[in-house]
């Protein structure tokens, strides 16, 4: 809020909403219809839900980079990046951003994003570590905990960012995670982290608004 206590205006507000357990088809096209209908007075968005198990791929995701579904749904979407699995004990995260306000580039983007993660994940005091070339958080031991993809439409993000809290890691083995053969994937619980998804994803909202900031000052968060 500035110094006059006028309301804060679209470009400061950065609403928060948990959603909670959330099929991934129905979640993905209200976030097309959002960021379609969307225009220069519509606050930016975070939403946290968790999925059922699901299979995503990405626009320039190769089909030998799935396995064995086993049953698993397999959605084709519009993000960028290969296949992933979403599911039970996963925080996934959604950014609903117009970047033409803040004037920021994707790959800024990006890594303000995995900053996010990184802080996120020091609360539980688990080291996350950025590859170079391979967007995503990992741990230093090479295993993955977080995978990031975004669709950019009219200056406008949507898709977002999942965090591995405490699931069922083995639907990552009927995959190549994000397109790399053998790549292993961990969750918090593994690091010995007790948290709740919900926690998590929270967590992540609060980090990434203290990193969402313009010249005219930083972002109000609103539940």
């Amino acid at each position: 809020m500035n110094s006059n206590h006028a309301e804060p205006t679209a470009v400061h507000v950065l609403n928060w909403q948990w959603l909670g357990r959330q099929d991934y088809l129905p979640t993905w096209q209200a976030m097309r219809a959002l960021t379609d209908a969307r225009d220069a007075a519509t606050p930016d968005q975070i939403w946290g839900v968790e999925h059922p198990p699901v299979f995503t791929q990405g626009q320039a995701g190769r089909p030998e980079h799935l396995l064995d579904a086993h049953g698993v749904p397999v959605v084709q979407t519009d993000r960028g990046g290969q296949i992933t699995y979403h599911g039970p004990g996963q925080a996934v995260i959604y950014l609903l951003l117009d970047l033409r306000r803040r004037r920021w580039m994707v790959r800024e983007t990006v890594q303000r994003i995995e900053e996010a993660v990184i802080r996120t994940l020091a609360h539980w005091s688990i080291e996350g570590v950025r590859h170079p070339g391979a967007p995503g958080i990992y741990l230093a031991s090479s295993e993955k905990i977080s995978a990031l993809g975004l669709k950019v439409r009219n200056g406008c993000t949507y898709h977002g960012v999942a965090i591995n809290v405490a699931m069922d890691l083995q639907p990552f083995t009927w995959i190549n995670p994000c397109g790399y053969a053998g790549l292993r994937t961990l969750d918090m619980a593994s690091q010995g982290a007790n948290a709740a998804v919900e926690q998590v994803a929270a967590t992540f909202a609060e980090e990434f608004a203290a990193l969402w900031q313009t010249q005219g000052g930083g972002p109000t968060m609103k539940p």
